[in-house]
């Protein structure tokens, strides 16, 4: 894992150095929000770590500017600041969590530790999502088209689908046909007295 340490204080960007040395992490460290923001467009980093009150550019100004470019990525902000707004304001520009100043070893690990997991996570998920929309499928679309099947037990013809959950007709039509590549689907052929046999599809419980 490798965090980058963002801090005006030399002897802080030492210590946050040396916990990450413990935990047997790399570290790299930046002296302003501007230098810090810098070696971020350029390296690859797991976690931010950002101090507060900085010259040039400060953690504020810093945890927006990386926003713009990664809405993953934790950023912990380090703060003698107790005060409820302070903390506000940085979750609204997007920072992850909080630590107080002076830092425990300890607590600071193992906050990073969390905060890389739930990133990690966060990460499959969007690459899932990826995946899906690739295929020009949306789960919202798709989870909506198979909980009418799930609820409704018995065969439906797409244009019954169509109104019960008012998706268009060819909307419908391609996602029964990825929930049949799927498996979960099965179409069924019923045959009617008049006109061409009707093609119905239902929930296929495994």
């Amino acid at each position: 894992m490798k965090i980058l340490i963002m801090d005006n204080d030399e002897s802080l960007r030492y210590m946050l150095t040396e916990f990450c040395k413990h935990a047997q992490w790399e570290s790299d460290t930046a002296a302003n929000g501007r230098e810090g923001v810098d070696k971020f467009l350029k390296g690859s980093y797991d976690v931010i770590l950002v101090d507060y009150h900085m010259p040039e550019m400060d953690g504020l100004q810093t945890v927006r500017e990386i926003r713009k470019h990664n809405s993953v990525i934790p950023l912990l902000v380090l703060t003698v600041d107790e005060r409820q707004e302070v903390a506000d304001r940085f979750l609204e520009e997007g920072a992850t969590d909080f630590a107080l100043k002076p830092v425990k070893a300890p607590d600071l690990i193992s906050r990073i530790k969390l905060h890389a997991q739930i990133a990690n996570m966060k990460h499959a998920q969007e690459e899932d999502e990826d995946i899906f929309t690739a295929k020009g499928i949306s789960k919202g679309t798709l989870h909506s088209i198979a909980s009418f099947l799930q609820e409704n037990r018995e065969a439906y013809p797409v244009d019954v689908i169509s109104k019960e959950i008012g998706l268009a007709y060819p909307t419908v039509y391609r996602y029964l046909m990825h929930l049949l590549d799927e498996g979960k689907v099965k179409q069924v052929v019923s045959h009617q007295k008049i006109g061409r046999p009707k093609k119905l599809y239902k929930w296929y419980a495994h």
